[in-house]
């Protein structure tokens, strides 16, 4: 009997586990299925919402377009226009919209442009106002060195009491008394017993003495003959001339030889022209 009894006991204990861990499964499982059917319950909810939320923003636009529908039909009965032509007239305004965002971007465009030319030309003008800077400097020099040179020409008293003036000895000193300004020259060359008009006035040579470089000379103004006896080179010979009358001057700078002498005939500026040079 005993042996037969043993047997039950061992299969009773085995069977209670395995309903032990079913019914923890269970439990869990149901747990499981609960969170879940929290979350989709939450989740159909907020669905629910959205769709609310749609159907009032849809009930919201459908009355802001009847609204707009009725203003745009006041404002076409107003202004006497049809539909046909507020589209028109919308498009119009569209394209003059566009076309002004075209115009903007097109007076960007020349306004850059315009200002690179102004950045161009301002550097133009201050590489002009170097170069002025550089001739006025040039400038400043050259009359510094003629200021030089004009007081290393000769200053001697002509054959007129109290009247001495600076002369030239060459022809580039003659050029040195032309930028002076205040007189004008003019250059001679004349040969013997032969009379040349020289500015408003004549002149012949008589005489020439070359190895004592000497010379006379007759000097005719005003229809009347000055003589000019025994004059030396670089002599101013002076003789006044004109209505008003103003001083001139005579200087032969070289005895050539026994028929001819060269030098130069000194006015002042305001004296009468002679017809060839007016």
């Amino acid at each position: 009997m005993s042996e037969f009894d043993s047997t039950p006991r061992t299969y009773s204990g085995a069977l209670l586990g395995a309903i032990a861990v079913a019914v923890v499964a269970a439990v869990a499982g149901l747990i499981w299925s609960s969170s879940i059917s929290g979350r989709v319950t939450a989740q159909q909810a907020e669905l629910a919402e959205s769709r609310q939320e749609n159907v009032k923003m849809a009930a919201e636009l459908r009355e802001t377009n009847a609204r707009l529908r009725v203003a745009t039909e006041e404002l076409g009965k107003s202004q006497g226009l049809t539909q046909k032509e507020m589209e028109s007239k919308a498009q119009e305004i569209l394209r003059r919209e566009q076309a002004a965002e075209v115009n903007s971007q097109r007076l960007e465009a020349s306004q850059k442009e315009t200002a690179q030319q102004v950045s161009a030309v301002s550097s133009e003008v201050s590489n002009v106002k170097t170069d002025v800077g550089g001739v006025k400097s040039d400038v400043a020099k050259t009359q510094s060195q003629l200021a030089t040179a004009l007081s290393q020409l000769e200053s001697v008293k002509g054959d007129l009491s109290d009247h001495g003036s600076l002369i030239a000895r060459n022809h580039d000193e003659l050029e040195l008394l032309r930028h002076k300004g205040d007189r004008t020259f003019y250059e001679f060359t004349i040969a013997k017993n032969n009379r040349k008009p020289v500015g408003t006035v004549s002149l012949e040579l008589k005489k020439a003495d070359p190895k004592k470089n000497t010379f006379t000379l007759i000097v005719y103004s005003d229809d009347k003959p000055v003589s000019k006896k025994d004059k030396g080179v670089n002599e101013p010979l002076q003789f006044y001339s004109g209505k008003d009358p103003l001083l001139f001057e005579v200087v032969v700078n070289a005895v050539n030889n026994k028929n001819q002498v060269t030098g130069y005939l000194s006015v002042p500026k305001n004296a009468p022209a002679p017809p060839s040079v007016k």
